[in-house]
């Protein structure tokens, strides 16, 4: 159960979940990493370094500088197939056919109608979240233009920002439709902060800036299952890799109220049946005067195990599915995203 922490400064491994190696990288701010029998791809940047992916193979590594044409940094990192992709800030979407050695921006994204208006988060515009389901599908969450959606590898694309009547497992999905066209009240805010595969075929999970959401439908509608959290507001958003249901998330105190834990008590929400409830876990965390953030890519998790990361430089891991927790890093620099090695 080896863990990759981006960091401001540098990738680190968690081996095991417990001995801390690093950093990697030389001391790249590293936004996000993936990895896969043994091979690692991070990628990062900043004004200094430029924009790049780095690559650990055979223990040794290298960093590519794409050509990443326009990008300032590099956001996140996804597997798709035989081909690795990549987004930046701003919203741009790269590919590498050749494992990380050599780049080229797919620009059906941003070509589409409409993409010279979008508005940047609070981060700049930043495409931070990339989902590949391996038969062709693509789903990108851009902050703040909201989610998006390929059928045909990035060839092209439709928006998925659509939202129905909230419905309980036994009910009917409903659709508010006037004529051919949802009405505007349907279009959820736009400002989406992270996406998760749930374990079905459709399935997604999504942390949006105002609460959090599901679509069954591969994000042609969304559901809101806000209620029952503490809070409308957080980051990050981690689904179980083989029960539909199962997904956790970690509600900070509000958008201009600090960004913290709500009550300075560090909890994750969890639940088991798709939003219908949910419940807090913290046995092992922070239970008062807890004043960190967890960033949209800084919760992650695998068979058994879950694990986020916080901007004070501390790592906790679940190994029993959330209900309790350990502090396995500490002192780290900020940390930009979590990932269990697969």
């Amino acid at each position: 159960m080896d863990i990759l922490v981006g960091t401001t400064k540098g990738l680190f491994v968690l081996e095991g979940g417990r001995k801390v190696t690093g950093p990697f990288c030389e001391g790249w701010p590293i936004n996000h990493a993936i990895g896969r029998d043994g091979e690692i791809f991070a990628a990062g940047g900043s004004g200094w370094h430029g924009a790049g992916v780095w690559r650990r193979r055979g223990g040794e590594w290298s960093v590519s500088k794409g050509p990443f044409e326009g990008a300032e940094q590099l956001w996140s990192l996804c597997h798709d197939r035989d081909r690795v992709l990549a987004g930046s800030k701003p919203a741009y979407l790269y590919e590498s056919l050749d494992g990380g050695e050599s780049w080229r921006r797919l620009e059906a994204l941003t070509d589409q109608p409409g993409a010279d208006q979008w508005m940047p988060g609070a981060a700049g515009l930043v495409l931070h979240t990339i989902l590949a389901d391996q038969k062709g599908g693509l789903w990108v969450g851009i902050s703040a233009a909201g989610v998006f959606e390929s059928r045909d590898g990035g060839m092209s694309w439709v928006q998925r920002n659509r939202r129905g009547n909230r419905a309980g497992p036994a009910g009917a999905l409903e659709r508010h439709w006037d004529g051919e066209e949802f009405r505007k009240e349907d279009e959820i805010f736009s400002c989406v902060h992270n996406l998760a595969f749930g374990a079905a075929e459709g399935l997604i999970y999504m942390q949006n800036h105002q609460g959090v959401y599901r679509s069954r439908d591969g994000g042609a509608v969304w559901e809101e299952v806000t209620e029952g959290l503490p809070s409308t507001f957080g980051f990050p958003v981690a689904a179980h890799p083989t029960k539909p249901g199962v997904f956790w998330v970690f509600p900070l105190n509000g958008d201009s109220s600090g960004r913290y834990p709500v009550d300075a008590r560090a909890m994750v929400w969890k639940t088991e049946d798709g939003g219908e409830s949910w419940a807090g876990k913290g046995e092992g965390l922070p239970e008062r005067d807890c004043f960190f953030t967890v960033l949209r890519q800084g919760m992650a998790s695998t068979e058994g195990g879950v694990a986020f990361g916080t901007n004070s430089g501390s790592v906790y891991l679940s190994r029993d599915e959330g209900e309790t927790w350990q502090e396995v890093a500490k002192h780290l620099p900020t940390v930009l995203s979590v990932e269990f090695m697969g």
